[in-house]
Parts: C-alpha cells; structure tokens; sequence
C-alpha cells in the first residue's frame, strides 16, 4: 500500500535526471511531470483509438499510451486484448486476423454507437498522428513477444518509430522483460520502461531491476508503489510513472510522494490537479 506524506510535495522541484533516457515532451511544460493518456482519453472514447488518441491531444495531455500486437501478417496494431471479443464486434485472436481482416471490424461501439466508425490502427498511424504533437508510450504486449529478435514485434516497432522521426518522443515498456533487452540490442540508446512484474525477480528492488535490463524508468500500479520501493525509486533518482489513476485524491497524493507521472483514463482531470502545483 502507499505511503504518502512523509516525502513532502517534492513536485515542483523534481527534475528528470540525465542518468535515464527518456523521451522528449512536444508540449513539456518544464514541471518534470508527465500527464500519460492511458490508451488515450479512453474515460471518454474506445480505448486505444484514434478517437481516443484525437481527445487526449486536445486535453493537452504530454504523452498517450497504447498497446502493440501483431497481425497475421506481421503488421504491429494497436490493441490491448489478445482476443477481439470484448472490444470489437469480431472474435478470436487479434495474431490469427490479417490487418484487412482487423480493419473490418467496429472498434467503438462496444463503447457507444456513436463511435461505430472506429477501427483498430495500426502503430504505424498512431505515430503519423503523434509526430509534432504528443509523446507516446508503447507497451510491447507479453503474448506478442517472442525469442526471435530480428524481425520480430521490438524491431518492427522501432522501424516505425524511425519512420516517423518519432525516436526522441517515444518510451517502449512492456511486463515481458525479454522484450526490453530486445530493444536495448536493437537500439541501445531507445528509451524503455520496466512494467513491474512480480513473476520476474519479485525480491529486486526497482534500482536493481533497471539495472539488471538496463531500463531508465519503472512503471507499476500505484497498489504496487509501497513505502519501500517509492524510497528506492528516491534514493536512486528514478523516474517513476504509475498507473491506472482516476481519482483526484489519489493523484494528488502520487504528486505528493514524487512520481515522475501518472497514467490516467482522464487526462483532463489530472490537468487540472496538476496546474494546482504550478
């Protein structure tokens, strides 16, 4: 459980230290605070669409977060769910459909008809969306991950990252930590954060963990952020991003305790608790 208050509001002077890659903000405000849309402004919109991406931009969020797998046909979509059930009007697994397949299916009226017209994107055009604009988060899905490096979903993304010029505005993380030293071999100098996962090293602490994956930030679930690895993440100047936070209350107190952002369904939200700071 976390412990906040006895930090003090470290927020306005907190800054991100050099020793951590990390992506560069189109919008940074220069608070060393990120406000993350978590697959999008997806409170409001279908998750991880373009509609959802489209409003996170206009609630002038700094960075959206979204999901990769693959298709059939090797192309990186953007989806959270390994299975279209409960977010598409189709069925089965996302790696069984080709992207013509995928793209035939309502993405938003899960949600509300009125975003019928919704379909699964690609990285590739959530990236040509993103480039001048926001900052994204790409979290490599566990199940997408293979041993298989050349060609495989680390080095497909990174190519659409080069191709989009968006290699200084993008963090890659993923709970699969084989898929962070992918990228790290691939591309050395791209930033990656460590999804915290307990089946992994469960007794590291985060500084030994980013360490040992050669990581620059540590995301977890704010359940996750105990007294003990929140003094660590202090202790050794670790950009920290935690998720999924809707409540205002618990958002101010991450503020409080020192993270470096927050991922949120309402990103508007946490905006205005952030200004609150300034």
């Amino acid at each position: 459980m976390l412990v906040c208050g006895a930090f003090g509001n470290s927020f306005s002077q907190s800054t991100m230290t050099q020793e951590h890659n990390l992506p560069s903000l189109f919008n940074d405000d220069g608070d060393g605070f990120i406000v993350i849309a978590h697959r999008g402004a997806s409170a409001y919109y279908p998750e991880n669409t373009m509609a959802a991406f489209r409003a996170a931009v206009e609630m002038d969020a700094e960075m959206i977060e979204l999901d990769v797998l693959l298709s059939k046909d090797g192309v990186p979509v953007v989806s959270h769910d390994a299975t279209l059930n409960a977010h598409t009007n189709g069925s089965g697994r996302v790696i069984n459909h080709t992207l013509e397949e995928l793209k035939k299916f309502d993405a938003g009226s899960w949600f509300d008809q009125r975003f019928s017209d919704q379909q699964i994107p690609t990285l590739g055009e959530v990236l040509a969306f993103a480039s001048g604009k926001i900052a994204v988060n790409i979290e490599i899905k566990t199940g997408a991950v293979t041993d298989q490096i050349k060609g495989g979903i680390e080095e497909k993304s990174l190519e659409l990252v080069r191709e989009h010029n968006m290699e200084d505005h993008v963090l890659f993380s993923s709970f699969n930590y084989n898929a962070l030293q992918h990228l790290k071999e691939l591309e050395p100098e791209i930033p990656v954060a460590l999804l915290y996962n307990r089946g992994w090293y469960n007794r590291l602490l985060p500084h030994q963990l980013l360490k040992q994956f050669k990581a620059d930030a540590f995301n977890c679930s704010y359940r996750q952020l105990t007294k003990r690895r929140l003094a660590d993440l202090r202790t050794h100047d670790i950009p920290s991003f935690i998720y999924t936070v809707n409540r205002e209350s618990k958002m101010r107190k991450l503020i409080n305790a020192g993270v470096k952002g927050i991922f949120t369904n309402k990103p508007d939200v946490l905006k205005r608790v952030v200004s609150e700071y300034h």
